[in-house]
Parts: structure tokens; sequence; C-alpha cells
């Protein structure tokens, strides 16, 4: 079935149920980033694959709104689909929200499925909607009948993770998460983000690309914890460790009435942006609801001594894959044709000989010239392009690991760069140093280090529209809050322990892009008359590459840091590494 046939079945039964327009978001009930098969609704009713984006149709338009990162992608794989391309002003802004209430009247309906919406999304829609009069309704589903061969859910196992790995039992993390409850005033805590789930309950799985987590929710009380899961997914002695724990297996989908059951006189504490509508919907409405950020959202971005540690070792793991791809590479690319995709799965190649690696923590980003100016581009059939000795290659990846997740890029020069790319390549790798060595004060937030990180780009008047840096989960999701390094004012202090990357960028359309980034870990610097101070450790080890500097434009701590670096790189590689990849590595990493 094509895709306007697909738009077509839609707008009949929107017609029959007499909704004006229906909303399409990016996500699944559990508002994860990346979402299981059965739900890449966006994918199915248009063709854009993104992993952001929302679809809004009325019975004689159907649009996607998405962000900068998308626009050549969509312009793509929209054509001929029934649908447009809306580009946000603001990234991830529901910018559709004021398209509807200019374009609908009082008394039109709109609607969604509410499984798919967050209860902070669908609060908004509410209160700007019913202003002008127009309805709605978060049960439609109008994808079910025009989807056949609809996949199911996934039912690969899962597995629960040593103490040794995690660093804290189960126990530990749930009698964390009562006191936060007591704390709150609440009795009751409903858990539906799947990665706040994997630390909890020390689970892993592989339900989500990338994401190496399980579906299933919980609910958490002072005497109970209850995850819904499929519990065929897990082994005899895994559910005997839950139980163990004083933790009750329910089927996935019980969730919704063991919800409806709770006492009316009681209290339950909620993420309203980690929960969907559908469920909250499913509560007593004389309940007192708590809508605050998952306990375990803040205790997970906290990394303890162990998962440092374990952080730290598969750190090297990753070095040492990357070292091999691109000593590979170099020796290659003149005698093979190598392209983009050909490239990244090689590389995972690498990854896979590594002790404990899962998959890919993303899909890579693997772009040559023109395609490293867009930031979260993936190489196609039809956009593979051919690495050739001239010009910049970026490349972005990262690897799931039993202990850590990665996630690095890195911007090589393939031979033969103009001033200007040396130029820009070295303001970029300025900011990165001056972000990943700022010393702050407890209680700095995101957006100063976002300021500090930017500030060699604006000195010369370049600037980036991404953020600087977002959380990075252990052996989790690469993408964590609560915290990040944007410019956005987000009252999250910068703690100790968690591990943020640090990624500025610059980037020209058609031309190149060069972004370069490390991971780095929260540690305390300095304590004196004027508080406490923090600073930043790097994680990251694989060199950066030296061959694009512009000597001229570093001050002498960014040398010596730069230095400094790529050499402690080669001690933390070389042990690992064969007599010829030591050469290799070595010559690369020479002093500047």
């Amino acid at each position: 079935m094509s895709h306007t046939n697909r738009l077509a079945g839609i707008r009949q039964q929107m017609q029959a149920q007499g909704v004006s327009a229906y909303i399409i978001p990016s996500a699944d009930p559990h508002l994860s980033e990346y979402v299981p098969d059965r739900y890449k609704c966006i994918a199915f009713a248009s063709g854009f694959t993104g992993s952001a984006g929302t679809l809004v149709i009325t019975q004689d338009f159907a649009g996607l709104w998405t962000d900068a990162r998308y626009f050549e992608q969509a312009q793509e794989q929209l054509a001929g689909s029934g649908f447009e391309l809306v580009k946000l002003k603001v990234q991830h802004a529901p910018e559709y929200i004021q398209w509807l209430v200019e374009r609908l009247t009082g008394g039109e309906t709109v609607a969604f499925d509410g499984r798919l919406m967050s209860l902070t999304l669908a609060r908004l829609l509410e209160q700007q909607l019913k202003r002008r009069g127009i309805q709605l309704a978060s049960d439609r589903d109008y994808l079910e009948a025009v989807w056949q061969d609809r996949p199911a859910l996934p039912t690969a196992p899962a597995f629960l993770l040593d103490e040794q790995i995690t660093g804290k039992s189960m126990e530990e993390k749930l009698q964390e998460v009562r006191v936060a409850l007591r704390q709150a005033g609440t009795q009751f805590h409903l858990i539906s983000s799947l990665d706040d789930l994997a630390w909890l309950f020390n689970v892993r799985g592989s339900d989500v690309k990338c994401n190496p987590v399980v579906l299933g929710f919980a609910l958490i009380s002072q005497d109970q914890a209850v995850l819904f899961m499929d519990e065929a997914k897990l082994n005899p002695a895994d559910k005997a460790r839950l139980e163990k724990a004083g933790v009750t297996l329910q089927p996935y989908d019980a969730v919704g009435q063991a919800l409806s059951q709770l006492p009316a006189d009681a209290s339950i504490y909620l993420d309203p942006k980690r929960t969907c509508q559908a469920l909250f919907e499913q509560v007593p409405v004389q309940m007192n609801v708590v809508q605050e950020t998952n306990p375990t959202t803040v205790l997970k971005a906290v990394k303890n001594g162990v998962e440092a540690a374990h952080t730290r070792t598969t750190m090297v793991k990753d070095g040492v894959a990357l070292t091999r791809f691109f000593k590979w590479l170099e020796e290659n690319i003149t005698k093979t044709d190598i392209t983009e995709i050909s490239a990244a799965e090689k590389l995972r190649e690498f990854r896979a000989e590594q002790e404990g690696f899962v998959g890919e923590s993303f899909d890579t980003i693997a772009g040559y010239r023109a395609h490293g100016a867009l930031p979260h581009y993936k190489a196609t059939p039809e956009s593979d392009a051919v690495l050739k000795p001239e010009g910049l290659f970026l490349l972005d990846s990262g690897g799931q690991y039993q202990t850590g997740t990665t996630d690095i890029t890195r911007v090589i020069s393939l031979g033969h760069l103009t001033e200007e790319e040396k130029t820009d390549y070295t303001l970029v790798l300025k900011g990165m140093i001056d972000g990943s060595t700022a010393r702050f004060p407890k209680g700095t937030r995101g957006y100063q280090i976002d300021a500090i990180t930017r500030k060699p780009l604006w000195d010369h008047a370049r600037n980036y529209g991404h953020g600087t840096g977002h959380g990075v989960g252990f052996f989790l999701n690469v993408h964590e809050g609560p915290h990040t390094f944007n410019p956005t004012p987000l009252p999250v202090d910068i703690e100790l322990g968690m591990i943020t990357s640090v990624e500025p960028g610059i980037y020209r359309p058609g031309r190149y892009g060069i972004r370069i980034e490390n991971l780095v870990l929260t540690v305390p610097d300095e304590t004196n008359e004027f508080g406490e101070f923090y600073t930043f450790e790097t994680l990251t080890q694989f060199l950066i590459d030296t061959a694009p500097v512009n000597k001229a434009l570093l001050e002498p701590h960014h040398i010596q840091w730069l230095n400094q670096y790529n050499q402690q790189v080669v001690e933390k590689l070389a042990p690992h590494l064969a007599p010829d990849e030591q050469v290799w590595l070595q010559e690369k990493a020479k002093a500047i």
C-alpha cells in the first residue's frame, strides 16, 4: 500500500468520526527516542525515518513538522507521499499547535492516540485548543486499520546485570526511590520510561534498536514493586533474583488495570514528560497526582564509582576499535572504493571484536565532505558517497558494551584542505578543549558550560545550531537526562558523577561539517573559601587528528592539552594493539 493510500485510509476514518485533524507523534507508550518497529508510525504513514517529528493530517493538508537536522532528508523521503515538510523554527517545539489554533474553529475535533503523547504535551494541546472551543479525542488509533502486518511487540530475551557491573543492587535502588516517595508525600510511583526501568531493576534487553532496554512499566509503593513485562523474556534464575528483591512480575498490558484499581484517597508520583496520556487517564480521578521528574532519572544520571571505572575500561576498548578502523581507512582509501556505508560497517566489525560489545549506541553518522554539514546525516544507498583522498570526513559513532556506553565524533583530513577548513577545525577543537577543561563552582548549570564551549567560535562570529552536550547512560541510552549542555536555561545542576558529551561544531551547508566530541565525567576539583569547585575528567580515549590544526589559532594551554591528551591515548591503547598498530598511532599522535 502506498503512502498516499495510507493517508487516504486515515482521512476516511477521520471523516467518518467527524475529526478535523489527526496528530501522529514520534513516540511509543514509553515516550522513547528510539521506538520498536510496531510504533514506527511516522515512517509507516509518510516514509520519513528521522527520529524526531510530528505528523498532522487534515482533509486538505498533511504535514511533517521537524527540525533543521532533517530538512534535507525529509524533502527527499516525503516526495510523492502526500505529506509536506513544515520547518520548525525551534527544535522540539510543538509549533503545529499554533497552526491548528489558526486553522480550526470552535466545535471541531482534534484526535490523537493517547499512548503516543506525553501528559505534558497533551496538557499543552488541551490548554491551547479548548480556549478556542476545539474538542480533543485522545483514544484514536487510525493506523491499525490501514497497517497490514503491523509488527508485533518484540520478544527477544532480557537479562539482569550483576552487581559487580552496576555497583548497586536492585534493593538499594528501590530503597532510594522509596525515600524519594516519602519526601514527596506520595504512596505510589508509576515508571514508564524504559531507561529508568532498566536502571532500577538492573535489567537489560534488546527491545529497542541501539538502546539496551526492555518494554515494561513499574508501579512502586513502600511495600511492593510490580514490574509489568513479558516474563517469558527472563530465565528462571533472573525471575528468582527479582522475587528475592521483592519484585512481582505481571503481564506488560496489565498496567492500566492496576492503575485503575489504586485507592482513590492515595497519592501517586509520575513524570509528566515520561508518562503517556492514555496511562494517566487510567488513574482514578480523585487521586492526588504529583507531577515531577522521576527520582530514578536524577539518580541514574549520577554514576557510582563502579560504573565510572567500568566506563574507563570500555573507552579503551572503543579506542582500540577506532584505531584499527582509521588505520584501515588510511591504508585502503586509494586501493578500493570505500563509501560512507561501507566505512560504518567496517567500524562496527572492529567494535564487534571487542569483549562485551553488544551493538551500536546509535546509527553511525558517517558524513564525507558536504554530508558532514548535516548534523544527523545517515547515509542511504542513494546518498552513499565514495571517500576520496581529499577533504574532510566526519564520523560520529558509539558502542553499547556490557560495561558502558560510548559516543565519539572525529573529523579527519583525507588530504588537500583549504585554509578555511583548517581554521574551522581548529576553532571547534579549541571550543571542545575549553568546555572539557572548564573549572566551575558547584551549582553550575548546563547553559553555562555551553557558553564556555562556544566562546572560541563566537570570537570568530561562528556558531552551531545544536546543543553542546547530552547526558550518557551506563550501558543504557546514549541520550540521557536530566542534564544537558545547551542554551536553554534548564534548572538542572551539573553534579559529580554525571557523564556528558562535549561536542561543538561548525557546518557549512553544501561544503563540509566539523564536530569533535569526547565524553567527560564531572569530578571534584578544589574546595576553598569561595566554595566547592568541579571540573571534568575526559573519558574518551582516541586520538584527535592534528593534520588540520592551524597552530597559530591555539593558545599554549590548548597545545599542551592536545599533546598530553594524544600521548595519554597512546599510553592507554598501546598495550592492546599489535606492533604495527602502535607505530601508526604513535606517528599520528606526535606532538605539535
